[in-house]
């Protein structure tokens, strides 16, 4: 059993039930129609929240409680998410499958983040997007939240290297404020990073 799938057993959703700030910003902004992948989703509070705004939502997780709680939440907010238990190290990442990939505070050691984000470039549709807030290598002196090995923490030329052929529709590294359940609390160094795949 993954430390994941321990975390989320509880019925308290830890991460909270309220979506990702940056996300619910820019969602509006980008009105992505179509098919939606949520990677990394934990509990669903995110994946809920693009089924609200009426995208067909998959979510990815490799803890089945996590899952179940997508479920619950998804349930008791009156939408459906698809939801598959996945080890990002064993992705099937479909050529241009996605109108939209979301990954909120996704944290994988270095050598599966590249790959995770090699397979993100391939499975969105052209026109599509790549929607991410995650902590930078600067966040473990903040103690706000994310994991506390600089492994696992993301460098801004991860995003700028593997998306330089993308239309970068917003890209900031810095702080902001965090609150979401009882595991992200208060000032934070982050990546944003919303890209648009181009139209060939």
């Amino acid at each position: 059993m993954n430390h994941w799938n321990t975390r989320f057993q509880s019925e308290q959703y830890v991460y909270g039930r309220e979506p990702n700030v940056f996300l619910t910003e820019f969602q509006k902004k980008i009105k992505v129609p179509g098919d939606a992948l949520t990677i990394a989703e934990g509990e669903g509070r995110n994946a809920v929240y693009l089924a609200e705004q009426g995208l067909n939502v998959t979510a990815w997780d490799y803890a089945e409680s996590g899952l179940a709680k997508t479920n619950k939440l998804a349930e008791e907010r009156g939408v459906v998410v698809s939801t598959e238990l996945v080890d990002l190290n064993e992705a099937n990442w479909s050529e241009a499958k996605w109108d939209e990939i979301v990954c909120i505070f996704g944290h994988f050691p270095t050598e599966l983040r590249q790959k995770t984000l090699q397979g993100v470039k391939k499975a969105v549709k052209p026109g599509g997007y790549y929607l991410t807030e995650v902590y930078s290598h600067y966040q473990i002196p903040y103690k706000s939240g994310g994991p506390q090995n600089l492994d696992f923490l993301y460098k801004p030329e991860e995003f700028l290297k593997i998306f330089a052929e993308w239309r970068i529709v917003h890209f900031f590294m810095g702080e902001v404020e965090r609150y979401e359940g009882d595991l992200h609390n208060g000032l934070s160094h982050v990546i944003q990073f919303v890209g648009q795949k181009p139209i060939d």
